[in-house]
């Protein structure tokens, strides 16, 4: 069965919802994209935090409306701290989304994340080769980037979203999300933000904060994909390279609007 294209009305429609919420959004993220996360939720109108110490991550948790678990910068203390996050969200009824960062090749964090599959995340987002090792089918990629193409990884995604009951983005090219049953598309982006730290990264976190909106979570965090794309198009467009990509996207998703979404 092939996957049907999000909706760009739906992706407007959750836009509005996102902006009345402000979802806040408890990232524990790795040290790299700290500062470019919190900006990107805040440009879309979340409100970001990030709560590292174990005793205030399991407490912050409780009061937020999604948490963010991002293995890049893992280390043992770091993987106390989201444990503890993680179940105290799982106790408050908190969706979290996990980000496997290069689980795929390193041990440390391939178990660490296997582990946390049991604690029931609301989403898991990768790219493909993070998503077939994540489902035990091979391993692989080159650090954090990948070396599989997101449709290639597809089929993974679908048996792992059944096997947790969670939903699954895979992101590449073309990005796929998916409940096991139900599977749709977004297209867009462009290459340039391929070359920028910390945009899947990011994506995450807008994951993370979408999964507390009411209504349909895979539309929900299809919705979160398309506004990614669509804003990594316009800086495209109004930049030259990296450097100025970063403000011109945060610029895009700021000025982001319903109508134009739709």
């Amino acid at each position: 069965m092939q996957p049907d294209l999000h909706s760009r009305a739906l992706a407007a429609h959750a836009l509005h919802q996102f902006r009345t919420l402000s979802p806040l959004t408890h990232c524990m993220t790795n040290e790299v994209v700290q500062n470019f996360t919190a900006n990107t939720l805040l440009a879309l109108g979340a409100s970001p935090a990030m709560v590292i110490e174990p005793e205030e991550a399991s407490q912050f948790a409780a009061v937020a409306h999604a948490v963010l678990i991002n293995v890049g910068t893992l280390t043992e203390s770091r993987a106390i701290a989201m444990r503890a996050a993680v179940e105290q969200a799982q106790r408050a009824n908190t969706p979290w989304t996990l980000d496997p960062v290069a689980v795929g090749a390193l041990e440390f964090r391939r178990r660490f994340c296997l582990d946390l599959l049991s604690l029931q995340p609301a989403a898991i987002r990768g790219n493909a080769s993070e998503i077939l090792a994540l489902a035990g089918m091979r391993g692989g990629g080159r650090g954090v980037d990948t070396t599989d193409t997101a449709a290639a990884a597809l089929p993974a995604a679908q048996a792992l979203a059944c096997r947790v009951a969670s939903i699954v983005v895979v992101t590449g090219e073309v990005d796929y999300v998916t409940d096991g049953q139900r599977t749709v598309s977004i297209r867009g982006g462009d290459p340039l933000m391929t070359r920028v730290v910390g945009t899947g990264c990011a994506l995450s976190a807008v994951v993370a904060a979408s999964c507390a909106l009411q209504g349909d979570r895979l539309s929900n965090v299809a919705s979160a994909c398309s506004w990614m794309k669509q804003a990594g198009e316009f800086a495209t467009e109004h930049s030259t390279g990296p450097g100025s990509f970063i403000p011109a996207f945060l610029d895009a998703l700021y000025n982001l609007n319903a109508q134009e979404l739709a």
